[in-house]
């Protein structure tokens, strides 16, 4: 069975997100995947304070709800991770989630350690946006793509939608949420992404 760990980085309760996310959960929940959602706004992770501890021990000193995410991340084999543009970046929680993730990075490039929980993982991307911009996305991919290195997961790809501002205005989209439920369901099968036209990826 395929095991997902999804991050709903939007502190919006039941916005463009969440129901984007929702899709692509629902659609790895039908074809037999283990989902387990996890909300940023609802726990606590404090932000790195560059103490420098984990470059010597490749584990991170500050005691918060992360210490579970470390293990949570390390049984996936799936990490999806939602959150809307804020300012051309990601929230602040999905930040705190992407600088915690220091700690992975120095056990993989210092301690040259092995892969997070002894296996490599795929990483999907989920975002939106309010203006068109052609830069919209730019920094944000950027930013994903190091911290899906830092956990040992393959950037398969992200599903990106501009233009999506009122609260639901994703469910007027034409193609967003079966495009999102697509994705889910081949991530269940551990079918193949290469081909799904409609994912953005970077190089």
């Amino acid at each position: 069975m395929t095991k997902i760990t999804a991050f709903m980085g939007s502190p919006r309760l039941g916005g463009n997100s969440a129901i984007l996310l929702d899709a692509l959960l629902s659609g790895a929940e039908e074809n037999g995947a283990s989902v387990t959602r996890i909300n940023l706004a609802a726990i606590n992770i404090t932000h790195c304070i560059e103490c420098g501890e984990c470059d010597t021990t490749g584990k991170c000193v500050l005691q918060d709800d992360m210490t579970e995410i470390y293990d949570q991340l390390a049984e996936s084999d799936c990490v999806v991770v939602a959150s809307p543009i804020f300012f051309y970046n990601i929230t602040s929680r999905t930040q705190a989630l992407v600088e915690r993730s220091q700690a992975c990075w120095t056990g993989k490039y210092f301690l040259k350690r092995g892969p997070l929980g002894g296996k490599r993982r795929r990483g999907i991307f989920l975002s939106l946006g309010a203006t068109r911009g052609k830069m919209l996305f730019d920094g944000v991919l950027r930013v994903i793509r190091y911290f899906f290195d830092a956990v040992d997961a393959d950037f398969e790809g992200a599903l990106l939608y501009r233009g999506i501002e009122s609260k639901g205005a994703i469910k007027e989209h034409p193609t967003a949420l079966d495009e999102a439920r697509t994705v889910g369901r081949l991530l269940a099968e551990n079918g193949d992404l290469g081909s799904v036209n409609f994912l953005h990826r970077i190089k």
